[in-house]
């Protein structure tokens, strides 16, 4: 773990690939590096399909590394129907980068996972945080409007936004845009980006924010770094809001306590599957619901006391 926690990229890419790929000493190595995480500032990025999420990725990491910052991106892709693999490739979207150490970049497929993200992706921002980088940025899938389960990793969160996409119509409307730290407005040369930017004004009059913060809302054309330097100066910006009082310990106290549950649901579920559903019980269980030989809300209470009793 030394040679990860001194950046090593070769120690760093094995690292992630046994806690992406779960295998047996995944929580070992998630163990012994994470009294090392948490001086890391995490950006999450999301937004529907064709906003430029990966071009405005690109675009702020260079404007941070002309600072001298070290970046870990995480790109989530869709999970390829054959191979189970991420499609799409960050990697060669972002080749420019592949000459600076000072950027790491790895994809990662959602294997079937909601919400944006795989189920893994904050353990491998924990492993970058880890390994001394100074921001991880973490771009969601771009499967639409349910893409919120970034807020509960993100220290500061960008939802990216495109004219003429039906995102001043639909998107506005969705959960996904009440997790907006910062609006952007991609693309903001075509028409309507002015339309986009009223209805998000006129949305956040109708709201306030529990800790008072209004999110900004930058323009930018992330093909020729138009706006990239602005985003950037709101990022930092809201990072230091949340230094006043106890906003960012607050904010991180509420993502931990998400990510506890959901960590503690999927070890039991995991465990329910490996102790209770092997062998074809799942099968006979299935079986025996289908031709209502038994319901299946006594079956769940059941397999809920076994887990119980042999806790």
């Amino acid at each position: 773990m030394d040679r990860v926690r001194a950046g090593d990229l070769r120690a760093l890419s094995r690292a992630i690939s046994i806690v992406e790929d779960r295998r047996p000493d995944s929580t070992a190595i998630l163990k012994a590096l994470f009294p090392y995480s948490g001086n890391a500032g995490l950006i999450g990025l999301t937004g529907s399909p064709g906003a430029g999420k990966s071009t405005l990725v690109d675009q702020i990491a260079r404007e941070y590394r002309k600072q001298g910052k070290t970046i870990g991106i995480v790109a989530v892709d869709p999970t390829s129907p054959f191979s189970g693999g991420a499609i799409l490739g960050d990697r060669i979207r972002m080749q420019s980068h592949y000459a600076d150490s000072g950027i790491y970049i790895r994809s990662m497929a959602t294997r079937g996972s909601l919400g944006g993200l795989a189920s893994t992706t904050a353990d491998v921002a924990t492993v970058l945080d880890a390994s001394g980088r100074d921001l991880v940025m973490i771009e969601t899938v771009g499967v639409g409007q349910d893409e919120v389960d970034i807020v509960t990793l993100a220290d500061v969160t960008l939802v990216i936004l495109v004219p003429g996409m039906g995102d001043d119509v639909q998107t506005i409307k969705a959960g996904i845009m009440e997790i907006a730290d910062i609006f952007i407005i991609n693309k903001s040369d075509r028409d309507g980006a002015e339309r986009v930017e009223r209805e998000i004004r006129a949305m956040q009059s109708l709201a306030v924010r529990h800790n008072n913060w209004t999110p900004p809302i930058v323009k930018t054309v992330a093909s020729d770094g138009t706006g990239v330097l602005e985003v950037v100066e709101s990022i930092e910006k809201y990072r230091e809001y949340l230094k006043q009082g106890s906003l960012g310990r607050n904010r991180r106290v509420e993502n931990w306590r998400k990510r506890i549950t959901e960590m503690l649901r999927d070890a039991l579920f995991q465990r329910v599957v490996t102790d209770y559903l092997g062998n074809g019980e799942a099968e006979r269980f299935a079986v025996e619901v289908a031709e209502h030989k038994r319901d299946p809300y006594s079956l769940v209470e059941q397999l809920v006391k076994e887990v119980g009793k042999h806790a």
